[in-house]
């Protein structure tokens, strides 16, 4: 009877290492799966965020040629509404001449992206309006200057003030929360134009 509970006991413990043994295969088939389905739901979120980035560039990508668009068609309309009877051609060199000082026509000719033939036409026609006038360099007699008129500076402020008057006007026919938006847009976009 001894030997039978023995035996007995014997059995009941190998059946309990047995289901002890099956319960830690469950746990670590379950625990494998746990795995499975954490690196399936990473690779799903790595996907997710892939397809959100790609989505952010292509809004980026938007926006982008929005801006350039908008800010294209505006700087079209200010030249038109402020020529003051120069072609774009003569309002850019104009405004060139008074940045740069008194360049030389070579000067002149690659500022503004232009073979130097162009550039001559140019200064010829802005001298003729009295808003130019060429210079002998006095350290190199070969070289001709242009310099700024004072009629030529009032031309150019006249421009600016067309340009603004036509800024100021089309902002007045905003909304009130439209002229704060355009508030914020200017920073934004001074701060865009900025020097890195």
């Amino acid at each position: 009877m001894e030997r039978t509970r023995t035996i007995d006991q014997a059995d009941q413990a190998d059946q309990a290492d047995q289901e002890g043994q099956e319960g830690q295969e469950g746990q670590a088939d379950q625990e494998d799966q746990i795995d499975q389905a954490n690196q399936d739901a990473a690779g799903a979120a790595q996907v997710a965020d892939t397809d959100r980035a790609a989505d952010q560039a292509d809004d980026d990508d938007e926006v982008a040629a929005r801006l350039r668009v908008a800010v294209t068609r505006l700087n079209r309309r200010l030249r038109q509404e402020s020529l003051a009877g120069l072609s774009p051609a003569q309002a850019s060199a104009l405004g060139t001449v008074k940045r740069l000082g008194s360049p030389t026509l070579g000067e002149l000719a690659v500022t503004e992206q232009v073979q130097p033939p162009t550039v001559t036409r140019l200064v010829g026609s802005l001298e003729a309006a009295g808003l130019v006038a060429r210079e002998v360099d006095p350290g190199d007699r070969r070289v001709t200057r242009v310099r700024i008129t004072s009629e030529g500076r009032r031309t150019l402020h006249r421009m600016r003030t067309l340009k603004n008057a036509f800024l100021t006007r089309r902002l007045g026919g905003l909304a009130p929360e439209e002229q704060e938006a355009a508030g914020a847009l200017v920073a934004l976009l001074e701060h865009l134009v900025a020097e890195p």
